[in-house]
Formats: structure tokens, sequence, C-alpha cells
């Protein structure tokens, strides 16, 4: 009998499994009432919770005009300047924005979506605030991974105002993409365009003033006539240099020739000098008529009319000087004498002509050279107005250009041409995401088993009664002799 006990206490202590059904059968009653607990709380509580819907759309963002950076003024090559990633959480965060979930909110109503944030109101905020923190709590957008696309998401417990808010919140996200994106510059560039075009139109009227005033029209032509004209001048100027010192050196030999002829006493004859007299006169009469006729077509200050005046002065005072010499005598005498001093007196003539002539040369060159020089003054003035005809032009071009460009993309906003594609629009869902029956039912009956089995084992652990020889040897630290089983 002795030997009996000390093998049941051998095999109680090697036997953890006994210890284990021991124990559920101690607790059996305890453990399934929170099995059944659990279990019936949890089925109870998803029948009884309201359902909650879930609507989805996809949206695809793609590289457009957006992405592009186009300057002011300047370079006309648009600067790219395009991360994926970067963009994507861009439009995520411009689509989960507090303006459009406020915005979608009035337009379904407060009262169709929230209705008891109407009835009851929070004490520390308004109703709408509520809302949206609300609203934003069952939104969810995020980009898919290596993809241009965003899927948003929103939680309610009504499918169609599940779908409508999704649908509201998506076309009210590509509004406000083309509003963030397009900016408003339109009244800035109309007004810089009408400022440049009104300058340009001032500074070709100055250029124009400028040209009439001082007769500038082909600066590279005049300058080339001009010293064409003066080229021609000098040529001539040279010629009749040489010509006066060939005249000079005639002279100089018929006043030689006349000295050696002055001891004749007859060297004068008054018919032949009549002749002089009258060929002067002659040639006088034919200055006077090319003075009628020049005085005719151009003004007095005329060079060619001047110089023709000169030469008719000079010759009158030629007149008078030999009418003088005449009055008190009449000569005669050697015929070779009367010759020297006829061609002697033709050559001082041609000699002051042609000192005329040099003089009025020269004062053509030194007139012509005074008018390249002013030519070149001109030129940098005329330079200086054609510069700013030309920035003016390109600065009214630059922004015309930009003026279109903005005019264009306006009317693409208007017509809310974005680089939004919507791959998958919302729809009513017609199953709930929540609550999940079978799942909650499954998961409370595992709950229910760990509840259960956790509190037997503890209110074995915690109890101060003895239900196993082990647990009186590890109590009272005494060994068991006699173990005698418990029998109803």
């Amino acid at each position: 009998m002795e030997d009996t006990n000390f093998s049941l206490i051998r095999e109680s202590k090697g036997g953890s499994l006994r210890d284990f059904l021991a124990i559920l059968f101690k607790r059996k009653a305890a453990i399934l009432t929170i099995f059944l607990a659990t279990v019936v709380t949890v089925t109870v509580g998803s029948f009884l919770m309201a359902p909650t819907y879930e609507s989805h759309s996809s949206l695809l963002v793609k590289f457009g005009r957006e992405f592009i950076y186009r300057a002011e003024v300047g370079d006309k090559a648009p600067i790219i300047a395009f991360n994926q990633e970067e963009a994507i959480n861009s439009e995520i965060n411009i689509l989960t924005s507090r303006d459009l979930v406020e915005r979608v909110i009035k337009t379904i109503g407060l009262k169709n979506i929230y209705p008891d944030l109407v009835e009851k109101p929070p004490a520390r905020m308004t109703a709408m605030e509520a809302a949206v923190i609300a609203f934003q709590k069952k939104l969810t957008a995020e980009g898919i991974k290596k993809s241009s696309v965003i899927e948003v998401s929103f939680q309610h417990q009504d499918p169609k105002v599940a779908a409508r808010a999704v649908n509201l919140l998506v076309d009210f996200f590509k509004e406000k993409h083309l509003e963030v994106h397009s900016g408003t510059q339109s009244t800035f560039l109309e007004s810089q365009t009408n400022r440049y075009d009104q300058e340009l139109k001032n500074s070709e009227n100055r250029l124009e003033a400028f040209k009439q005033k001082n007769r500038v029209f082909s600066l590279e032509e005049q300058r080339t006539l001009l010293l064409r004209q003066r080229t021609e001048l000098d040529t001539t100027l040279k010629g009749t240099k040489n010509r006066i010192d060939e005249v000079d050196k005639k002279l100089a030999s018929l006043r030689g020739q006349m000295k050696t002829l002055l001891a004749d006493k007859d060297r004068f004859t008054q018919t032949e000098r009549d002749k002089i007299i009258v060929e002067a006169r002659a040639k006088l009469l034919t200055l006077q008529l090319s003075e009628q006729d020049l005085s005719s077509k151009y003004t007095d200050h005329n060079r060619l009319l001047v110089n023709v005046r000169k030469e008719i002065q000079i010759i009158r005072d030629f007149l008078k000087e030999q009418e003088e010499a005449i009055g008190g005598k009449v000569r005669t005498g050697n015929p070779v004498y009367q010759e020297a001093e006829k061609v002697a007196i033709m050559a001082e003539a041609e000699e002051v002509s042609l000192r005329t002539k040099a003089a009025t040369l020269q004062m053509q060159i030194a007139q012509l050279d005074q008018d390249i020089r002013t030519l070149d003054l001109q030129e940098k003035d005329l330079k200086e107005l054609k510069r700013e005809v030309t920035t003016n032009d390109k600065n009214f071009q630059t922004y015309l250009d930009k003026k279109e460009e903005a005019r264009i993309s306006d009317e693409m906003n208007r017509q809310k041409l974005a680089n939004i594609n919507v791959i998958q629009a919302a729809v009513a869902p017609s199953k709930p995401i929540k609550p999940k029956k079978a799942l909650n039912i499954l998961l409370s009956i595992i709950l229910g088993a760990v509840s259960g089995l956790g509190f037997a084992f503890l209110s074995e652990y915690t109890s101060q009664r003895f239900s196993s020889p082990e647990s009186v040897e590890q109590r009272l630290g005494l060994p068991v002799l006699v173990a005698i089983p418990m029998k109803d």
C-alpha cells in the first residue's frame, strides 16, 4: 500500500499533462463561461454594429505643363524640373487639404454626411471643424510605388455618400491643381505688354523725327556719297593748284618779256586794249546770264551761285581798272608788247579765277569734312535710337509671347484641361468593409478560449488551496507520504 502511494506521487510529479487536464476540469465552468461570454458579446456586437462602406478611386498624374518652369522673361526655352516622388507627394497634400475637404462637406451637406454633429455639436469647436477632422480621419490617399497613380478612399456608413464624397473630392482636386500650378500672371503680362508697346511706338517716333530733322536715312550711302564728292573735289583742287602754278610761271615769263619791251615808246595800241575790254564784257554777260539761271533754281547760299557772283565781281573790278587806265590817253606802240600784255592780262584774269575756284573748292571740302564729322555724330545718336527701338521691340515681343502663353493656359484651365486623369471613378460599394462578422466570430472564439484558459491558470496560481501533492511539497517543504484520490 505504501509502495502504491509513492508510485502515485512519482506519477503526479512527472505528469504535467495530467495537471493541465486537472486544472481544465477543475475550472471548466469558469472557462466555459468566459468563452461563451466573449463569443456572444463579439457576435452580437458585430451584428448590431452599423456597417461601414469604403469607396475607392484611382488617379493618374501625368507629366505635363504644370511641372515645367517657364521664365517670365528672357530665355524662351522651358526648364524641366520634375521629380516623380515629389510631384506625387505634392498632389497628395493638395488632395487631402482642408479646403477641399471642407468644400466637399459643404457640397454634400453637413447634415447628410455627419448628422450626429449637427444634432450634438462639440463644445470646443464648430460642427464644421469637427466634420473636417472626422472626414480626414476616414480619408486615405497614397501613391502606388513606382508609378504615377494615386489611390483615394473614403469610409462612411452610407455607400452612396462615400462614393459621392470621393468623386467630388477628385473633381475639386483637379480644379485646385490647375489653380495652384497656373498662378495669376495674365493681368501683369497685359500691363507689361501695353507698356512696352507704348515705349516701342515712342522710340520709333523719336527715330523717325531724328531722321526727318537731320535728313538721315541711310548713313552708309550718305557717307559713301560724301566721301566720293570729297575725293572728286580734292582731285579738282589739286588740278586747279597745278594750273595756278602753270599760270604763275607763264605770267612770270610774260612779265620778263614785257620788261624787255618797255624801252620801246610805241608799245600801246588803243585798238588792241579795247578788244580785251570787249572780251571781258562778253564774259561778264555770260556770267550774268548764268547767275540768272542759277538764281531761278537755287537759293542765295548755294555754292555755285556764290562762286558765279564772285567771278562777276572780279570781272567788274577788272573792267573798272582798265577803263580808268584808258580814260586819259590813247596808246599806240609795239604790237608784240601789246600781244604780250594782252596775254598777261588774260593770264592774270585766269589766275584770279583759278585762285577763286581753289578757295571755293577748299571751302567745299571743309564743308564736306564738317558734314562727315556731323554724320559721325549723328550716326552715334542714330545707333542709340535704333538700339532703343530694338530693345523695346524685343521686350514687347517677349511679353506678347508670354501673354499669349498665359492666355492659352488660362483657356485650358477654364476648360479644366489638367494632366490629372481618373482611372477609376468611385462607385457605391455593395459590401461593407466593417464589421467583418466571420472574422470577428473567429477572433472571438480564439480570444474567448485564451481568456478562459488564462483565467483558469491565473486562478489556480493565485489559489491558497492545495490541488496536488507537488503543490503541498512546494508550499510546505515536506515530502508527501500518501495521496488519496477524492471520489464523489
